[in-house]
């Protein structure tokens, strides 16, 4: 179970990143890393699990509802591996705070941020 957002109303907003499969794959190993560190500070771990989890879903949604994301990959020319991971702001940022996310990977999640 998530922890209740804090920070007003804008902190429950999930803002979709669109990551290809191999960010995807890139992410979760990073994440995954981070979870199992002894000294991961308890708050972000469970942010951390939630971004996790977003991965599964955002799978998961795109086997039960393709059209969605079919439609913004064709208006895009994005390739057919390319999904919607949604994420908090609390959940962006514990990810952005690891020290072991590659550039690539910062610069194209750090992009959507306003």
């Amino acid at each position: 179970m998530s922890i209740a957002p804090t920070g007003g109303p804008d902190a429950a907003v999930l803002l979709p990143h669109w990551l290809s499969e191999g960010d995807r794959g890139l992410l979760a190993g990073v994440v995954r890393a981070a979870v199992e560190e002894p000294g991961v500070h308890p708050v972000a771990a469970v942010h951390l699990a939630d971004v996790l989890t977003e991965l599964h879903v955002a799978a998961a949604r795109d086997a039960v509802w393709p059209g969605p994301a079919a439609r913004v990959r064709r208006v895009t020319g994005w390739a057919d591996d390319v999904l919607p991971v949604r994420l908090s702001a609390a959940e962006l940022d514990s990810v952005l705070d690891l020290a072991d996310l590659p550039p690539t990977l910062r610069a194209t999640l750090g992009g959507r941020r306003p």
